[in-house]
C-alpha cells in the first residue's frame, strides 16, 4: 500500500515543498545554500519540477528590505515557486522554551517525513494537544517511543560532554537545515533518544534555521 500523500509510483500528490528562511539586511539569507540543496533533493526524490532561476527570482523579492524577515518559500509540483514574508522577531535573551510530548505519533517508515512539505496534519494535531500557555513547542515520538522532532524544530540533547545528540533520520523525521549544519561541523551526532533520555540530559535544545538553537526544558 503506498504511503499517505504519495502516488503508487512514489511521486508527490496534493502538497507543496516548503523552505522557511531568515533574511538579514546586509547579509541576505541565512544558510541559503543548505536550504536550496534540501529543496532540490526533495524535488528530485518526489518528482517535482525545480527551476533554479524561478526559485531565485521568487527569492529576489526580499532584496532591499531593511528589517529581518521570516521568508516562506513554497514549490508546487509543476515547479511554480511562491514567496511570502513576515517580520522576524528574535526571542528575548535567556528564553527557555517549555516542551511537552504529544500522544500523536509519527511512523518511522513514512518516507515523506524526510521532506519538508505542506502535509502537516500530524504536526498540527500534536500542537493542538497543548495550548500556547502550556507548551512553547511539542515533541513527537514514533511508534517505538523514540524521539523524532518538534512540530517546527529539530531536537538536541546534551548528555554532559558538550556534543549534542539529535534523533537519527531512521526514527522518522525531517533532515533539518540547522541539524545538518551542526552534524557537519561535528557539534552534534545522531542517536536514538527516548523520553527517559531527554529527562536525563544535562541540557535540552530545540532549533531550526530560522531561530537557531533555543534552550528548552521538558515539563510534565
Amino acid at each position: 500500500m503506498p504511503a499517505q500523500g504519495t502516488l503508487r509510483d512514489g511521486t508527490a500528490a496534493g502538497f507543496e515543498l516548503i523552505e522557511t528562511l531568515r533574511w538579514e539586511p546586509g547579509a541576505g539569507f541565512v544558510r541559503l545554500d543548505r536550504h536550496l540543496q534540501r529543496l532540490h533533493a526533495s524535488a528530485h526524490a518526489l518528482g517535482f519540477a525545480c527551476d533554479a532561476e524561478a526559485i531565485g527570482g521568487a527569492l529576489s523579492e526580499c532584496r532591499g528590505e531593511r528589517a529581518p524577515l521570516r521568508v516562506r518559500l513554497t514549490l508546487a509540483r509543476d515547479g511554480k515557486a511562491n514567496v511570502t514574508t513576515a517580520p522576524f522577531e528574535p526571542l528575548a535573551e535567556g528564553t527557555v522554551w517549555r516542551l511537552r510530548i504529544a500522544t500523536t505519533r509519527l511512523h518511522s517508515t513514512d518516507p515523506l517525513l524526510r521532506h519538508k512539505t505542506t502535509r502537516r496534519a500530524a504536526y498540527e494535531a500534536a500542537r493542538a494537544e497543548f495550548s500556547r500557555e502550556e507548551a512553547d513547542e511539542v515533541l513527537l515520538l514514533n511508534e517505538r517511543g523514540e524521539v523524532c522532532e518538534g512540530t517546527i524544530t529539530s531536537v538536541f540533547a546534551d548528555p554532559g560532554d558538550g556534543l549534542l545528540l539529535t534523533p537519527a533520520l531512521d526514527c522518522g523525521l525531517l533532515a533539518g537545515v540547522l541539524r545538518g549544519e551542526l552534524l557537519d561541523e561535528g557539534k552534534a551526532r545522531e542517536a536514538v533518544l527516548d523520553e527517559h533520555g531527554l529527562k536525563g540530559a544535562k541540557a535540552l535544545f530545540v532549533g531550526n534555521s530560522l531561530r537557531g538553537l533555543v534552550a528548552a526544558a521538558l515539563v510534565p
